[in-house]
C-alpha cells in the first residue's frame, strides 16, 4: 500500500464480502458501479473531467494528487490507487511524492502553494466548515488564484463523494498497482475512457 495508514480488507461492516448489492460485472471499484447505473456514471464522469482534466492554472498532476489525497483521508482504497497512479504518471517525481504528500504533507517536496491547497482539501475532507479564513488568506499569499481555491475544494467534495459512494457500497479494490497503472497512462478524459468501457 502506497500510504501505510492500517486500511482493513475489503470485508464491509458486517463481515460480509463483497458489494453490498450484485453490480452484474466483476469490475473493480467505481468502475463496476459505473456499469450497473451508466445514467449516473456520465454526469459524474462530466464533472470530473472538468475538474481535472479540463483547462486550468494547477497542473492535471497536481489535481489529481489532491484527489488521491483525499482519497487516502478517506481511507478509500481503490480511489486513492487509482488517483495515485493518474498522479505519479503526470507528476515529474511519480509514486515517491504521493507517498510523501500522504505520509506527512509539512515535510513534502511540493511548493507552498500545494500545500496551502491540500491543507484545505483536508479540511474539506473533514466538513466543509473546517475550512477556515485563514487557509484561504494563506493560499492567497502563496498566489493560489480563486479559481485554483475554488476548485480545490469541489475537487476534495467530489471525492469525498466517490469514496463514499465505492466504499458505502463495499465494492472490491484489487492490491495490485498494475490494476490502476494500466489506464493512468490514457490521456483522454474521463468521460471518453468510460465510453470506451462501455462498450465492452
Amino acid at each position: 500500500m502506497v500510504c501505510d495508514v492500517g486500511w482493513g480488507d475489503d470485508t464491509d461492516a458486517t463481515g460480509a464480502a463483497g458489494p453490498h448489492i450484485a453490480l452484474g460485472t466483476d469490475e473493480p471499484g467505481i468502475r463496476g458501479l459505473f456499469r450497473f447505473r451508466p445514467e449516473t456514471a456520465f454526469p459524474m464522469n462530466q464533472l470530473v473531467d472538468v475538474l481535472l482534466c479540463g483547462d486550468n492554472t494547477l497542473t492535471r498532476g497536481e489535481r489529481e494528487l489532491i484527489a488521491a489525497y483525499v482519497s487516502s483521508l478517506n481511507e478509500c482504497r481503490f480511489c486513492f490507487y487509482t488517483h495515485a497512479a493518474f498522479a505519479a504518471v503526470r507528476l515529474d517525481e511519480g509514486m515517491e511524492l504521493v507517498r510523501q504528500v500522504c505520509a506527512d504533507l509539512d515535510t513534502a517536496p511540493v511548493t507552498d502553494k500545494m500545500k496551502a491547497l491540500l491543507r484545505i482539501a483536508a479540511s474539506v475532507q473533514r466538513g466543509g466548515r473546517n475550512v477556515s479564513d485563514q487557509q484561504v488568506a494563506e493560499a492567497r499569499a502563496a498566489d493560489a488564484t480563486d479559481v485554483e481555491i475554488h476548485d480545490t475544494v469541489l475537487i476534495a467534495a467530489a471525492f469525498c463523494m466517490f469514496n463514499r459512494y465505492v466504499d458505502g457500497l463495499a465494492t472490491f479494490a484489487p492490491d495490485d498497482p498494475a490494476v490502476y497503472a494500466e489506464r493512468a497512462g490514457r490521456t483522454e478524459g474521463y468521460v471518453a475512457v468510460l465510453a470506451d468501457s462501455l462498450k465492452g
